[in-house]
Protein backbone atom coordinates (compact mmCIF):
# COMPACT_ATOMS: atom_id res chain seq x y z
CA UNK A 1 0.00 0.00 0.00
CA UNK A 2 2.45 2.11 0.88
CA UNK A 3 5.04 1.36 -2.54
CA UNK A 4 1.50 2.66 -4.30
CA UNK A 5 0.79 5.92 -2.56
CA UNK A 6 4.71 6.66 -2.95
CA UNK A 7 4.00 6.39 -6.80
CA UNK A 8 0.90 8.60 -6.79
CA UNK A 9 2.10 12.00 -5.54
CA UNK A 10 -1.51 13.09 -5.39
CA UNK A 11 -2.51 10.67 -3.09
CA UNK A 12 0.39 10.74 -1.02
CA UNK A 13 0.21 14.20 -0.49
CA UNK A 14 -3.66 13.96 0.26
CA UNK A 15 -3.02 11.61 2.73
CA UNK A 16 -0.52 13.90 4.36
CA UNK A 17 -2.76 16.31 4.60
CA UNK A 18 -5.38 14.34 6.26
CA UNK A 19 -2.61 12.79 9.42
CA UNK A 20 -1.76 16.27 9.54
CA UNK A 21 -4.84 17.76 10.16
CA UNK A 22 -5.90 15.11 12.34
CA UNK A 23 -2.94 15.59 14.56
CA UNK A 24 -3.16 19.49 14.45
CA UNK A 25 -7.11 19.01 15.49
CA UNK A 26 -6.21 16.41 18.80
CA UNK A 27 -3.54 18.94 19.59
CA UNK A 28 -5.22 21.65 19.19
CA UNK A 29 -9.45 21.57 20.49
CA UNK A 30 -8.64 20.52 24.14
CA UNK A 31 -6.47 23.72 24.17
CA UNK A 32 -9.03 25.60 22.71
CA UNK A 33 -12.02 23.98 25.25
CA UNK A 34 -9.77 24.71 28.12
CA UNK A 35 -9.04 28.52 27.15
CA UNK A 36 -12.47 28.79 26.57
CA UNK A 37 -14.03 28.08 30.47
CA UNK A 38 -13.84 30.98 32.56
CA UNK A 39 -10.60 32.32 33.72
CA UNK A 40 -9.94 31.98 37.59
CA UNK A 41 -12.31 34.16 39.71
CA UNK A 42 -14.39 35.29 37.16
CA UNK A 43 -17.80 35.11 38.26
CA UNK A 44 -21.42 35.81 36.32
CA UNK A 45 -22.82 38.77 35.51
CA UNK A 46 -25.27 40.76 38.09
CA UNK A 47 -29.02 41.43 37.56
CA UNK A 48 -27.72 44.86 37.44
CA UNK A 49 -24.99 44.31 35.68
CA UNK A 50 -26.94 42.54 32.85
CA UNK A 51 -29.50 45.65 32.81
CA UNK A 52 -26.41 47.63 32.39
CA UNK A 53 -25.20 45.32 29.56
CA UNK A 54 -28.72 46.21 27.56
CA UNK A 55 -27.99 49.82 27.89
CA UNK A 56 -25.08 49.41 26.29
CA UNK A 57 -26.42 47.43 23.54
CA UNK A 58 -29.43 50.03 23.56
CA UNK A 59 -28.00 52.99 23.01
CA UNK A 60 -24.97 51.10 20.57
CA UNK A 61 -22.18 51.57 22.32
CA UNK A 62 -19.88 49.01 20.65
CA UNK A 63 -20.22 50.85 17.33
CA UNK A 64 -18.06 53.51 19.06
CA UNK A 65 -16.12 51.05 22.23
CA UNK A 66 -14.14 47.95 21.60
CA UNK A 67 -13.79 45.73 24.45
CA UNK A 68 -10.93 43.44 22.86
CA UNK A 69 -7.38 43.92 23.83
CA UNK A 70 -5.39 42.39 21.32
CA UNK A 71 -1.66 40.99 22.61
CA UNK A 72 0.28 43.99 20.83
CA UNK A 73 2.39 46.32 23.25
CA UNK A 74 0.92 49.19 21.67
CA UNK A 75 -2.58 47.88 23.23
CA UNK A 76 -1.36 46.55 26.53
CA UNK A 77 0.75 49.84 27.24
CA UNK A 78 -2.37 51.76 27.13
CA UNK A 79 -4.98 49.42 27.78
CA UNK A 80 -3.68 46.97 30.26
CA UNK A 81 -3.15 42.78 30.05
CA UNK A 82 -4.35 41.66 26.64
CA UNK A 83 -7.86 39.96 26.37
CA UNK A 84 -8.61 36.18 26.84
CA UNK A 85 -11.10 33.94 26.10
CA UNK A 86 -12.05 32.47 28.93
CA UNK A 87 -13.07 35.87 29.64
CA UNK A 88 -16.27 35.96 27.76
CA UNK A 89 -17.68 32.96 29.30
CA UNK A 90 -20.46 34.32 30.42
CA UNK A 91 -21.15 37.58 27.81
CA UNK A 92 -23.76 36.53 24.84
CA UNK A 93 -23.58 38.29 22.87
CA UNK A 94 -19.98 38.73 22.90
CA UNK A 95 -19.26 42.61 22.54
CA UNK A 96 -16.20 42.58 21.06
CA UNK A 97 -16.90 45.57 18.63
CA UNK A 98 -14.93 46.47 15.30
CA UNK A 99 -14.07 50.34 15.65
CA UNK A 100 -12.65 52.43 18.16
CA UNK A 101 -13.93 56.11 17.69
CA UNK A 102 -13.69 55.80 21.84
CA UNK A 103 -11.11 53.70 23.77
CA UNK A 104 -11.37 49.81 24.15
CA UNK A 105 -13.39 49.54 27.45
CA UNK A 106 -12.78 45.81 28.62
CA UNK A 107 -9.87 47.24 31.56
CA UNK A 108 -12.20 50.11 32.25
CA UNK A 109 -12.99 49.11 35.71
CA UNK A 110 -9.36 49.69 36.69
CA UNK A 111 -9.33 52.96 35.71
CA UNK A 112 -12.05 54.73 36.11
CA UNK A 113 -14.68 55.29 39.13
CA UNK A 114 -18.23 55.34 39.51
CA UNK A 115 -17.68 58.91 40.30
CA UNK A 116 -15.97 59.37 36.98
CA UNK A 117 -18.47 57.52 34.67
CA UNK A 118 -21.84 59.51 36.48
CA UNK A 119 -19.60 62.70 35.40
CA UNK A 120 -18.81 61.41 32.08
CA UNK A 121 -22.38 60.31 31.09
CA UNK A 122 -23.94 63.65 32.07
CA UNK A 123 -21.30 65.99 29.58
CA UNK A 124 -18.60 64.28 28.39
CA UNK A 125 -16.97 67.42 27.67
CA UNK A 126 -16.10 68.32 31.45
CA UNK A 127 -14.72 65.48 32.07
CA UNK A 128 -12.70 64.84 28.60
CA UNK A 129 -12.18 68.49 27.00
CA UNK A 130 -12.70 68.17 23.46
CA UNK A 131 -14.50 64.83 23.31
CA UNK A 132 -17.09 64.49 20.45
CA UNK A 133 -19.21 61.88 23.10
CA UNK A 134 -22.87 62.75 23.51
CA UNK A 135 -24.03 63.70 26.17
CA UNK A 136 -26.40 60.72 27.90
CA UNK A 137 -28.55 62.77 30.49
CA UNK A 138 -31.99 60.02 29.58
CA UNK A 139 -29.83 57.89 31.42
CA UNK A 140 -30.27 59.72 34.70
CA UNK A 141 -34.38 59.58 34.22
CA UNK A 142 -35.28 56.42 32.00
CA UNK A 143 -35.52 53.68 34.23
CA UNK A 144 -33.35 50.21 33.56
CA UNK A 145 -35.32 47.37 32.77
CA UNK A 146 -34.09 44.69 35.58
CA UNK A 147 -36.98 42.12 34.96
CA UNK A 148 -35.55 41.45 31.61
CA UNK A 149 -32.42 41.38 32.63
CA UNK A 150 -33.01 38.60 34.94
CA UNK A 151 -34.42 36.68 32.35
CA UNK A 152 -31.88 36.80 29.98
CA UNK A 153 -29.90 35.03 32.99
CA UNK A 154 -32.29 32.52 33.12
CA UNK A 155 -32.14 32.00 28.85
CA UNK A 156 -28.31 32.02 28.83
CA UNK A 157 -28.41 29.66 31.69
CA UNK A 158 -30.61 27.13 29.93
CA UNK A 159 -30.13 27.56 26.14
CA UNK A 160 -26.67 28.88 25.81
CA UNK A 161 -25.57 25.94 29.09
CA UNK A 162 -23.78 29.50 30.85
CA UNK A 163 -23.01 28.55 33.87
CA UNK A 164 -24.67 30.89 36.18
CA UNK A 165 -26.25 29.31 39.51
CA UNK A 166 -29.06 27.39 40.54
CA UNK A 167 -30.55 30.71 41.74
CA UNK A 168 -31.67 31.99 38.29
CA UNK A 169 -35.02 30.01 37.97
CA UNK A 170 -37.62 30.84 35.54
CA UNK A 171 -40.22 31.34 37.80
CA UNK A 172 -41.57 34.39 39.33
CA UNK A 173 -40.86 33.20 43.24
CA UNK A 174 -36.93 33.34 41.95
CA UNK A 175 -37.31 36.33 40.33
CA UNK A 176 -38.95 37.81 43.62
CA UNK A 177 -36.21 36.54 46.24
CA UNK A 178 -33.57 38.30 43.53
CA UNK A 179 -35.16 41.45 43.63
CA UNK A 180 -33.47 42.59 47.38
CA UNK A 181 -29.66 41.65 45.72
CA UNK A 182 -30.17 44.05 43.24
CA UNK A 183 -31.61 46.90 44.90
CA UNK A 184 -28.39 46.17 47.25
CA UNK A 185 -26.29 46.22 44.69
CA UNK A 186 -28.21 49.61 43.06
CA UNK A 187 -27.48 50.73 46.27
CA UNK A 188 -23.91 50.64 46.05
CA UNK A 189 -23.26 52.25 43.14
CA UNK A 190 -25.04 55.14 44.02
CA UNK A 191 -23.27 55.34 47.20
CA UNK A 192 -20.32 56.98 44.97
CA UNK A 193 -22.67 59.31 43.19
CA UNK A 194 -23.64 62.81 43.69
CA UNK A 195 -26.59 63.06 41.51
CA UNK A 196 -29.68 63.16 44.32
CA UNK A 197 -32.56 62.38 42.00
CA UNK A 198 -30.78 59.24 41.10
CA UNK A 199 -30.45 58.53 44.92
CA UNK A 200 -33.90 59.09 45.64
CA UNK A 201 -35.24 57.28 43.13
CA UNK A 202 -33.18 54.22 44.51
CA UNK A 203 -34.11 54.69 47.53
CA UNK A 204 -37.97 54.64 46.48
CA UNK A 205 -36.76 50.67 45.11
CA UNK A 206 -36.34 52.43 41.40
CA UNK A 207 -33.02 51.66 39.37
CA UNK A 208 -32.04 54.38 36.26
CA UNK A 209 -30.49 53.54 33.52
CA UNK A 210 -27.08 55.41 34.64
CA UNK A 211 -27.01 53.16 37.80
CA UNK A 212 -26.96 49.63 35.88
CA UNK A 213 -24.38 50.98 33.20
CA UNK A 214 -22.33 51.87 35.73
CA UNK A 215 -22.37 48.80 37.44
CA UNK A 216 -21.40 47.01 33.89
CA UNK A 217 -18.57 49.22 33.23
CA UNK A 218 -17.23 48.79 36.60
CA UNK A 219 -17.87 45.19 36.37
CA UNK A 220 -15.12 45.42 33.14
CA UNK A 221 -11.62 44.52 34.57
Amino acid sequence: MFHWLEKNPFFFSVGVFIVIAFAGLIEILPNFAEASRPVVGLKPYTVLELAGKEVYKKDNCLSCHSQLIRPFKAETDRYGQYSLSGEYAYDRPFLWGSKRTGPDLHRVGNYRTTDWHENHMWEPTDVVPGSIMPAYKHHFTNLADIETAYAEAVTVKNVFATPYGDEFQATKAAWEAHKPKVLADAKAITADMKNKDVKEAVAAGNIPEVVALIAYLNRLK
